[in-house]
């Protein structure tokens, strides 16, 4: 395979032409508003060895690879050197908490093993691929995470990663544009399943979540492929489980391994609904060899980032910044943990739930009617959706209204959660609090 070869020799994949790494492969992927063939020359002159386009008449001389579909030969050469490499994969995917849960098993089994992960939220038809070029030989373990907002997509990628492992942390009602319904949710991410009964080994599986149970047993993985987890205090048939001991802010999770002596983990994540990613790192790392003070070293020294169940403390407010995205299941998560959480002047910034198609008002009015009813009275809505509802609440159709209001009258001695998609850009609201 010529374009492998090439690879092996050069084995660092651009897909940017104001990056080009000397010495690197440029693949010109198109988007919806460009043709990247047109930048496969200016690639080359600024350090790129080789690109490979699917125009021919911007393949010029031999530094040009000409293929059908450039996209298609990047997934192509992704699973060609998963295959030769056979590293161990762990594939995770889910609707909340996939990219929590990857760093947390991530940091958990390099305490132990030399390992590759997804980098940030690099898990679609471009970012899989992306991420299985950066595996080489000297990795143990690689785990991948594979988003999805439409059906088929998980089977997708899974045919090009082809996981040894899998977990579905949930799922919930995210892009329901794409995927139509809860049900083609559920579909979508059984994908995993199915693909780990026809080549896998082990599913690890919160038994606690009912919908995940139904799946795994719909697709026909009986318990020789289960490895279960679960928050509760009664052990029997789990592999693991964990009670949560303390969340005010920090969250803490006593765990137990079966046959094996407890141990407490005090995490730096806040909310509780992070306990279940907890324990999906410690069955995991469990499995994989792992000592209890490895696991507890991994989960202990993990800092999230990128707005995710963050503490952040100014000089007037202490807030909780889970601004990355925002669905109905992680809203509602989000906000009935800051509700239960014991501390003083509780205000909450929520920002509107995009994606969600001819459901998206009944869902919004589904949380408004959650605030009153957890009597939560400090509460700042952003976004058309949430401007729609009912509610008496102050609502801004922008978050630079809201901005300007933060201004004018300061939020100060308070906790801030602060919770919406990414699309509503509610991190700008940072500097003001």
């Amino acid at each position: 395979m010529q374009l492998y070869n090439l690879f092996l020799q050069h084995p660092v994949i651009c897909t940017d032409s104001r990056n080009c790494p000397k010495g690197s492969i440029f693949f010109a992927l198109k988007g919806d508003n460009f043709n990247a063939n047109s930048f496969a020359l200016g690639a080359l002159e600024k350090g790129c060895a080789y690109a490979v386009v699917d125009e021919a008449e911007f393949a010029i001389d031999e530094r040009f690879i000409l293929v059908n579909n450039t996209l298609e030969a990047l997934q192509a050469l992704a699973r060609y050197h998963r295959e030769q490499l056979g590293t161990t994969i762990i594939g995770i995917t889910g609707t909340n908490g996939k990219t929590t849960s990857k760093e947390l098993i991530a940091s958990v089994l390099k305490e132990k093993y030399n390992i590759h992960y997804t980098q940030g939220n690099l898990n679609n038809h471009i970012g899989v691929p992306l991420t299985l070029l950066q595996l080489n030989k000297n990795h143990e373990l690689a785990v991948i995470e594979m988003g999805a907002n439409h059906q088929g997509e998980i089977a997708f990628l899974t045919e090009i990663a082809r996981p040894d492992f899998g977990i579905i942390t949930n799922v919930g009602k995210a892009h329901l544009e794409g995927f139509g319904s809860f049900e083609g949710v559920m579909k979508t991410k059984a994908e995993l399943y199915d693909f780990i009964l026809k080549t896998g080994k082990k599913v690890f599986i919160n038994a606690g979540n009912e919908h995940l149970t139904n799946m795994a047993h719909k697709s026909g993985l009986t318990d020789e492929y289960l490895q279960k987890y679960a928050v509760s205090d009664q052990c029997e048939n789990l592999s693991l489980c964990g009670t949560i001991t303390d969340c005010s802010p920090f969250l803490s999770v006593k765990c137990k391994p079966a046959g094996e002596s407890e141990f407490e983990i005090s995490t730096q994540l806040i909310g509780t609904y992070n306990a279940e990613n907890i324990l999906a790192a410690a069955t995991i790392g469990r499995y994989f060899g792992l000592t209890a003070e490895q696991i507890k070293k991994g989960l202990e020294s993990y800092v999230p980032q990128n707005n995710r169940s963050q503490l952040t403390v100014t000089e007037r407010n202490k807030l909780v910044v889970d601004a990355y995205n925002a669905n109905p299941t992680s809203m509602k998560a989000a906000v009935l943990n800051f509700a239960q959480m014991n501390v003083a002047n509780k205000v909450l910034i929520l920002g509107d739930m995009l994606e969600l198609g001819d459901q998206s008002a009944t869902e919004h009015q589904y949380i408004i009617d959650l605030l009153v009813q957890n009597n939560l009275q400090q509460v700042f809505l952003v976004g058309p959706e949430f401007s729609k509802t009912q509610n008496n609440f102050k609502t801004f159709g922008h978050v630079d209204e809201l901005i300007q209001a933060l201004i004018a009258s300061p939020i100060s001695d308070s906790y801030v959660l602060i919770k919406g998609s990414r699309g509503i850009k509610l991190e700008k609201t940072l500097s003001s609090l």
